[in-house]
């Protein structure tokens, strides 16, 4: 049986070279987050007027979903490409649950091949790896390639709208509703600023994302050596100081839009904007969103990932009496700038683990606390193996405390 032992926090301090800390006067805004984006409501929220002229605006920080910037957020509107979000969310999904590999070659239908609108121009049965049809759909927003994975993720187009839909509800985007998988107008179909935003912010949780994310240029290879040139339809990729992804789109029914993420140090954040009149604004209002977020808000480390306690773990019948542990998981504090925030930590962990132990086994935990109210838990994990005792292994410890007369 396990049991939690709290250690004092001046313990806590020494083991994780962290303790109680202030970073505010003022604690409206604070918040703890971790791997499992654990989201902290607001009790009180700033209005600014950042002059955005979409029809919808959507700002958060990332690790904690905390809404920096709203304008008509839940404001169902058409959000043309930008629904390729969805598409490829699930697609990576896919790979991630080992259904889609990147290297696995895809047979292109006549349908596909016969998409309208941008496109990476496909050729018709013949075969290209995930990929590269990943790429295009970051990079360039072909249509042809999105049908393309639809087809071969669930068999159609059709079925492949089902799964988006039944993943907006998943994951909280309620004012979402898809008709297709490219975002070209089709009734009933549409979603929201903030929905947007949850849906980018669930995308880059796929490192693997961020390969594609970056490109500026790039040549898609077609069978027989043919290429097309494609080139990033989010300018911000280049031009903006730590933007590494995001998703335009327009159709004459949606207006220009935009969604987008940058990261400066330990923050990453997510802007979004629907309904824009031209493409110079949607990438002006979202600039403006990003330096309004980066200038006054911070995202401060509390534990980190990866790093060893001085404590070690007593093992039950392993190889070793005792075993090294780490932190499992990090966790941020993200507030103001300039405004403090008391904050405090304690570890639990198990008195005793029974081998075998595998490093990355948890046995433990670490709760923060803001204002005495807990705020995060991150998991504490064992720092190496440690298989399970032989029986020569037992017999070698008994003979060591043998003595002859």
């Amino acid at each position: 049986m396990r049991k939690n032992i709290v250690l004092p926090l001046a313990l806590v301090a020494v083991c994780l070279g962290v303790g109680t800390g202030n970073l505010s006067k003022n604690e409206s805004n604070a918040y703890f987050y971790n791997h499992n984006q654990m989201e902290i409501a607001l009790s009180s929220k700033e209005s600014v007027n950042l002059g955005v002229k979409a029809k919808s605006a959507y700002l958060m920080d990332s690790g904690t979903k905390t809404p920096i910037y709203t304008l008509e957020e839940t404001k169902r509107l058409p959000i043309a490409s930008m629904c390729k979000i969805m598409t490829l969310l699930l697609t990576f999904e896919n790979v991630h649950n080992g259904n889609l590999s990147m290297e696995e070659e895809i047979m292109v239908s006549e349908r596909a091949a016969s998409m309208g609108g941008s496109q990476v121009f496909l050729e018709a049965n013949a075969k290209y790896p995930v990929c590269e049809l990943i790429k295009s759909i970051v990079v360039c927003s072909a249509n042809d390639s999105c049908v393309a994975l639809a087809e071969r993720i669930a068999g159609s187009e059709s079925l492949f709208v089902e799964k988006m839909n039944e993943k907006a509800r998943q994951i909280g985007a309620d004012n979402t509703l898809f008709a297709n998988c490219t975002g070209l107008p089709k009734e009933p179909q549409y979603s929201c600023a903030k929905d947007v935003a949850i849906m980018l912010n669930e995308l880059t949780g796929y490192d693997e994302y961020f390969r594609f994310g970056k490109i500026w240029t790039d040549k898609f290879a077609h069978p027989e050596g043919r290429f097309t040139e494609i080139s990033n339809t989010n300018r911000l990729v280049r031009f903006y100081d730590g933007c590494d992804g995001g998703k335009t789109g327009f159709t004459n029914q949606a207006g220009f839009c935009l969604a987008a993420t940058a990261k400066r140090d330990n923050m990453r954040v997510i802007s979004v904007v629907i309904g824009e009149e031209s493409s110079d604004n949607r990438f002006n209002d979202v600039r403006t969103m990003f330096d309004y977020a980066f200038a006054n808000y911070q995202v401060k480390p509390i534990v980190t990932e990866g790093e060893i306690l001085t404590k070690k773990m007593t093992v039950i019948g392993g190889k070793k009496a005792e075993i090294s542990i780490q932190i499992g998981d990090a966790s941020y504090l993200f507030s103001k700038r300039g405004e403090e925030v008391d904050y405090s930590t304690d570890v639990h962990l198990a008195e005793k683990i029974k081998a075998p132990i595998k490093k990355g086994d948890k046995v433990g935990e670490i709760i923060v606390y803001k204002n005495n109210v807990e705020c995060d838990r991150v998991s504490v994990t064992a720092a190496e193996d440690c298989p399970s005792a032989t029986f020569i292994d037992n017999w070698r410890k008994v003979s060591k405390n043998w003595t002859i007369r």
